[in-house]
């Protein structure tokens, strides 16, 4: 099963065209979940999404974690698939893509990171739950820097997650260079 999170105002279809963009993704499940915390985006009519905010936080975060493990649930309740999870955030969506890893239970889980960094409160004996992550960075990305890049990898090294870091020739997106080197990626967590 792959997994997406979108970023801040954007929604669960915005992440679903990208990892349908992926090369070999059709091997996949994919299961694309909105956000629970929606707003109509700027003065219009288009739904947008945030995973949360700033305020209580730490009870947005809780069920944040329990909707995602419904979702997922309920995905594999109607679609059998293997217990091997990846989940892929973009931006805000990270965060969430590493929370959901970490509480994934049974199902082996890696993640696909762009543009944003690991939740600050997942502890190191958590992040040693993730079998493999693919971090990636566009050169020109003024929202994830270069040193929390850096204090990501290392952190994840530490806990001894394979890591494959990758800083694109991007700003902060979800590139054509991401798209091609995810494959490989998803080929490795079927190996």
């Amino acid at each position: 099963m792959l997994v997406g999170f979108h970023g801040y105002a954007e929604d669960a279809e915005t992440q679903l065209e990208r990892l349908s963009a992926i090369p070999e993704s059709n091997r996949w499940l994919i299961v694309s979940i909105q956000a629970l915390h929606r707003f109509y985006r700027g003065r219009t009519t288009l739904v947008a999404a945030s995973w949360m905010t700033r305020q209580d936080r730490e009870a947005a975060i809780a069920d944040n974690i329990a909707y995602v493990a419904t979702c997922i649930d309920a995905a594999a309740a109607e679609w059998p698939t293997l217990p091997i999870v990846v989940f892929a955030g973009f931006s805000q969506g990270v965060a969430m893509a590493f929370r959901a890893a970490v509480n994934a239970g049974h199902r082996v889980a890696s993640v696909i990171a762009a543009g944003g960094d690991i939740p600050p409160e997942i502890k190191p004996a958590e992040l040693e739950r993730v079998s493999a992550v693919l971090i990636a960075r566009g050169k020109s990305d003024n929202w994830y820097t270069a040193e929390q890049f850096a204090m990501d990898e290392q952190r994840l090294r530490r806990c001894s997650v394979d890591v494959r870091a990758l800083t694109l020739n991007a700003g902060h997106e979800w590139s054509n260079d991401l798209i091609a080197a995810a494959p490989q990626f998803l080929r490795d967590r079927l190996a």
